[in-house]
């Protein structure tokens, strides 16, 4: 295979990921300010509620989340629910692959778990007091999404920008990280040869959660591309995808920094949290896979 035809592969596994981005958004466009309403009204359940959530590959939910955590409204247990399962562009990207959808399942399913049994657990263990109840049970709440817009209703303008230009804006930036990954993934396995790097990988395989953990921390969604582009492509074990991307919160985490809120040591101490979490199950995970 020449270069030309590598970039060319490169362009169109990114147009077969824009398409199926933009499906999904589109999707779930129309039931994203119900979820986070019935998010905040069923509070005992916050947890689950949020681990449900976050499965859905959309990262505005882990910004809403952050945002309901800085006002006191959600738990730090709920919070870390929502960033555990947030699987943010790595559905998308899988569905793009048709002979790998079979990999949906037990991703989200293993995500699922371990965002719901460290949600109650940190709850259980440190965070017991009562949520801050609202002080105008009247007073309209307006979330923003991870393109900052409001992720409800009001007119038909805005139901027309968030049901497609939004869709559209953020299928587009995804799409360009896809075609970025790709194109570098591309150049690396031409010059480099593909059983080059499966070998780094296989001879480093005690450290590859650590790695995909660290790549994780970063908010952005190229993070999740990255990591999901290793894992599909069968560059990266079960157990180092599940570290990464359970520690890839999106836009969640860094959306924490902003404000006055939560001092800078607390959310330093969450990203932590998460950290440790990702490392704990994602090492256990591939301790599985290499004993079997």
């Amino acid at each position: 295979m020449n270069l030309l035809s590598t970039i060319l592969d490169a362009l169109f596994d990114t147009f077969k990921v824009f398409v199926v981005v933009f499906i999904i958004y589109i999707i779930f466009s129309f039931i994203e300010g119900k979820i986070t309403k019935s998010f905040e009204n069923k509070k005992k359940f916050s947890p689950l509620i949020g681990a449900s959530i976050g499965l859905i590959p959309q990262c505005g939910f882990s910004i809403v989340t952050a945002d309901l955590y800085k006002k006191k409204y959600v738990t730090l247990g709920t919070l870390i629910a929502v960033f555990i399962a947030c699987s943010d562009e790595a559905i998308p990207i899988i569905l793009s692959y048709p002979n790998k959808i079979y990999l949906i399942i037990p991703l989200l399913a293993t995500k699922f778990i371990i965002a719901i049994l460290s949600g109650y657990i940190i709850d259980f263990i440190a965070y017991k007091q009562e949520i801050k109840k609202h002080d105008n049970l009247n007073k309209i709440q307006i979330h923003s999404g991870c393109c900052h817009h409001d992720i409800e209703d009001h007119d038909e303008e805005s139901k027309i920008k968030k049901h497609l230009l939004h869709p559209l804006i953020h299928s587009l930036k995804i799409s360009f990280y896809v075609l970025i990954v790709n194109l570098i993934f591309a150049l690396i396995i031409y010059f480099l040869g593909e059983n080059t790097i499966k070998n780094f990988l296989n001879q480093n395989i005690y450290l590859t959660p650590l790695f995909a953990s660290i790549v994780g921390l970063i908010p952005n969604c190229a993070t999740s591309v990255i990591i999901t582009e290793l894992f599909v492509t069968s560059s990266l074990s079960f157990g180092a995808t599940i570290a990464g991307l359970c520690c890839n919160a999106g836009l969640g985490l860094i959306f924490l920094f902003k404000g006055k809120e939560i001092s800078f040591k607390k959310v330093i101490a969450i990203s932590f949290l998460l950290f440790a979490i990702s490392q704990l199950f994602g090492y256990f995970i591939l301790m599985i896979e290499l004993l079997f």
